[in-house]
């Protein structure tokens, strides 16, 4: 009987401390004693077979968590949501962070505080954030039950409009690579880290034929403009490029000029750190809609089984030059197989997601396997070749803002004749004093050009020679 009274008696005086905390204290300290009060009774060996039952009874509040990764895919409410939160007024708090972008003169100052209030049709409710030990963070919404309706009906859906649109106001473009695989560890882990997307590259500036690049560009506002068109004829919004070439004829700066054209973020894909083709979907269904996922050297870089160096890609050296203490390379081993990418490309998980772009590059067509660049996967085949007088005009107006000179008329007749990338054109016109001399720089590209066609003519000829003596051979031997 003592002990049931002492029981009864310590039960009504928790619960005597529960109201008075309701009643006296202000919402925010509420919740945290609250908390306290909960986890010691969790603690006590007879509460915890009722303790769901108690919670509820004890504390008045409801918890909604919003995580940055879901089963792999990341969490487009959850950006929104911190976006929101961020952009709360900076006068009345605290703790502020403060950045300043390269370009930009004065500060940044956001919100740096795990805790804030926010107040809604008369409500009030608390946000939370919470990061783990490897760094996945989650943002936690507390409010009061009789407000459970307003919270969830019409404040979240309210705060997740809200953030979307402050990230199209000030939306910056991102350079995103995958993590090894061998790095996840769980399902909470970032499969891809990024930088802020700053290549200068446009259409305008692009080397290129003005033919092709009217085609191009009209394809891209085509697609971007095409989300009724893929619907009715029902097909995944999606379109795929394939760009080949010799190298430096301007592959990777074409992917940036569609990036800044169409403002998507690009994806650069190594499949080098991929185990698997599970790896890969869970890979690409963590993409977001409007961006490019680029394959350079996809000749290269997909081998059915075996080990596999990993190639450095000109996204993967853009992107290190933004970021330090980067890992080093190593040796992995890969089973990515040819169906498992075409099984994303145009199978029955190239739905899962919008308006996305898919790139592959290569220096060898002849390589590719035929059913990975047909018609149907990859919409476009774009041959950037080497440079034609027209993409010679595009660099000459570039680098020295020139329309004509006494030195194009040769420069034309040395060009058809002879093999020779953009950007050797253009590093031969890149200014190489303070100031600018036109005709030095001319000079240096046409005898560059001589050169160079000077060299491709005794190739030529060697290889004649070489041909000529193992048909003489053949002969002999017939004889």
């Amino acid at each position: 009987m003592m002990m049931g009274d002492t029981f009864g008696s310590s039960f009504a005086n928790l619960f005597f401390l529960c109201a008075t905390i309701q009643q006296i204290f202000p919402n925010d300290l509420k919740i945290a004693i609250n908390e306290f009060l909960i986890s010691t009774i969790q603690q006590l060996s007879f509460f915890q077979r009722f303790s769901d039952r108690f919670i509820n009874f004890f504390s008045p509040y409801v918890v909604i968590t919003f995580c940055e990764y879901e089963d792999y895919r990341y969490n487009h409410a959850f950006a929104a949501i911190e976006t929101y939160l961020g952009a709360k007024a900076t006068d009345k708090a605290k703790h502020l962070r403060a950045s300043q972008n390269k370009d930009s003169k004065g500060l940044v100052l956001k919100r740096d505080e795990t805790r804030v209030q926010d107040e809604y049709e008369g409500i009030r409710v608390w946000w939370e954030t919470e990061t783990d030990s490897i760094g996945f963070i989650t943002l936690k919404l507390t409010f009061h039950r009789r407000s459970r309706d307003i919270v969830t009906n019409s404040y979240i859906k309210y705060v997740v409009e809200e953030g979307k649109s402050i990230e199209d106001k000030n939306k910056k473009m991102k350079l995103f690579t995958n993590n090894p695989s061998s790095h996840w560890g769980s399902s909470k882990t970032s499969l891809w880290r990024y930088i802020d997307f700053e290549h200068p590259a446009n259409f305008d500036t692009l080397a290129l034929e003005p033919k092709k690049k009217e085609e191009i560009l009209n394809d891209l506002v085509a697609f971007s403009n095409g989300k009724d068109y893929y619907k009715k004829i029902g097909k995944a919004w999606k379109r795929g490029y394939l760009l080949y070439g010799p190298p430096g004829t301007g592959k990777s700066t074409m992917i940036a000029a569609m990036a800044n054209l169409l403002n998507y973020s690009i994806y650069d894909l190594e499949l080098t750190a991929i185990q698997n083709n599970s790896e890969l979907r869970k890979l690409l269904t963590a993409t977001s809609n409007k961006s490019i996922i680029v394959i350079e050297d996809i000749d290269c870089s997909l081998v059915l089984t075996g080990n596999r160096k990993k190639k450095e890609s000109y996204w993967t050296r853009l992107r290190k030059d933004g970021q330090q203490g980067e890992e080093e390379e190593e040796e992995d081993k890969s089973f990515v197989t040819l169906s498992g990418l075409l099984n994303f490309i145009d199978g029955i998980w190239s739905a899962c997601g919008q308006e996305r772009i898919i790139v592959f590059t290569t220096n060898h067509l002849a390589k590719l396997d035929p059913a990975l660049i047909r018609r149907g996967r990859m919409d476009m085949n774009i041959e950037l070749s080497y440079c034609t007088f027209e993409a010679f005009k595009i660099l000459a107006k570039n680098y020295l803002d020139l329309d004509s000179h006494p030195l194009f008329e040769k420069i034309e007749s040395l060009i058809k004749e002879t093999k020779i990338a953009p950007a050797d054109v253009a590093e031969k016109l890149m200014k190489k004093n303070r100031e600018i001399d036109a005709d030095e720089s001319l000079e240096d590209l046409v005898q560059a050009l001589e050169r160079r066609k000077m060299i491709q003519r005794d190739q030529v000829d060697e290889h004649k020679d070489k041909k000529s003596y193992k048909q003489l051979k053949a002969f002999r031997m017939l004889f």
